[in-house]
């Protein structure tokens, strides 16, 4: 056994492939801080190990109408009829996005649920005005929304990327991927997207140069060989594209469900066998670094289990750590959260990354870096300030 873990040691710190079967080995029988040392390695190997980067953006949430009914979601209302529905109006957004433009924010991510009220052209002309009237990067619509533009309009995944990147669309953000296979997704969310379909849709978007990202959900009660089949969906996706010189997904980001008892999931007889810890989350975050070999930048998730584990990720193979976001809506319902709770200001995010005891570095959704912050006067002569007041949708306490 320990031969064994010496020479996948080895081949590891040497920056090598490793095998599904291996993967597996990595999850049972290393520990964590062999785990997090070995990550940290090949974060090394793959970008600067001083700099970790964050972007300034905000998360907004077009609609709350969903037809999908996924079991681990607090956040949708079934249908436009229903009380709480909403469509965000374009005062509303206008709002929103200066609000973000005024911190410095160089993208928006628009996402929300699959409104069957909503045809084609609502999206089409959502992302003309934007592109019209605000300097900002947009990337918006997950796979399964894309998948939902496409049963709206009777168009091919083709045809809706192509006609939302010729109106503006930036890139494809990597939600509702959840666990890329299919004896997971049937039983958290039967009416979602398929994992061969969530793929095909990406593979599209990064053939059209779409800039897209990778994410992944632990916790729902998937097993480790789940876990792998998800990490070798997207290192194969990756591959193709690399060999089609396509820039493939720009980052890689795990985090933990959220299932607090206002989801289904969360009330159900079984949510006692679900759910990860602190432990859990850092050893997928380190073996996903090691695995997905062809991924440069891993993003640490701080909202779902707080700032010091988030900085903890940054030794477990992480290089980012996420963005201001300004709101969340989705994830943070499911835990029974509000949506400012998950927001940090571009201040808050350079003192973490301090802490921690790295560099902190502004970067585009494509992970050029637009600033290096060497000293913390250099923050402050580039407009990034701690500011304090109530009124502020930026700077939000993290505990609420």
């Amino acid at each position: 056994m320990e031969k064994s873990k010496e020479q996948l040691k080895e081949k590891i710190v040497s920056g090598k492939r490793i095998t599904p079967e291996e993967a597996y080995f990595l999850y049972k029988e290393f520990t964590l801080p062999e785990l997090g040392w070995l990550a940290h390695q090949r974060r090394c190997l793959a970008v600067n190990p001083q700099i970790v980067t964050f972007l300034i953006d905000r998360n907004i949430n077009y609609t709350n109408v969903c037809n999908t009914s996924c079991s681990f979601c607090a956040f949708y209302v079934p249908t436009s009829s229903h009380k709480d529905a909403y469509v965000l109006s374009k005062e509303t957004l206008a709002l929103k996005i200066k609000e973000a433009l005024d911190l410095g924010a160089t993208r928006i991510l628009l996402q929300g649920g699959h409104n069957d009220d909503l045809p084609f052209s609502y999206y089409l002309d959502l992302i003309q005005w934007i592109k019209s009237n605000f300097p900002i990067a947009v990337n918006a619509f997950s796979p399964s929304e894309i998948n939902q533009m496409c049963i709206v309009s009777g168009k091919t995944p083709e045809e809706v990327l192509l006609a939302l990147k010729n109106a503006g669309l930036d890139g494809l953000p990597g939600g509702g991927a959840e666990i890329l296979d299919d004896e997971v997704r049937k039983r958290i969310s039967p009416k979602k997207i398929s994992a061969k379909e969530w793929l095909y849709i990406m593979s599209i978007a990064q053939e059209l140069e779409l800039t897209t990202s990778a994410s992944m959900v632990i916790g729902f009660g998937e097993s480790i060989k789940n876990r792998i089949n998800h990490l070798e969906n997207l290192r194969a996706l990756q591959e193709k594209a690399l060999a089609n010189n396509k820039k493939g997904f720009s980052a890689f980001i795990s985090w933990t469900a959220q299932l607090n008892k206002n989801t289904s999931l969360g009330r159900s007889k079984n949510a006692f066998k679900m759910g990860a810890d602190v432990i859990d989350y850092l050893k997928n975050v380190a073996v996903a670094r090691i695995y997905l070999d062809n991924i440069s930048h891993h993003q640490g998730s701080w909202p779902t289990l707080g700032t010091e584990v988030g900085k903890l990720s940054l030794y477990f193979g992480c290089d980012d750590f996420g963005s201001t976001m300004m709101e969340e809506n989705v994830v943070s319902k499911a835990g029974g959260f509000t949506a400012k709770c998950w927001s940090k200001s571009p201040a808050e995010l350079c003192i973490a990354i301090r802490e921690a005891g790295f560099t902190p570095a502004q970067r585009d959704s494509d992970y050029n870096i637009l600033k290096i912050f060497k000293t913390e006067v250099e923050e402050e002569a580039s407009g990034i300030k701690l500011i304090k007041s109530e009124g502020n949708l930026a700077v939000v306490a993290e505990k609420c």
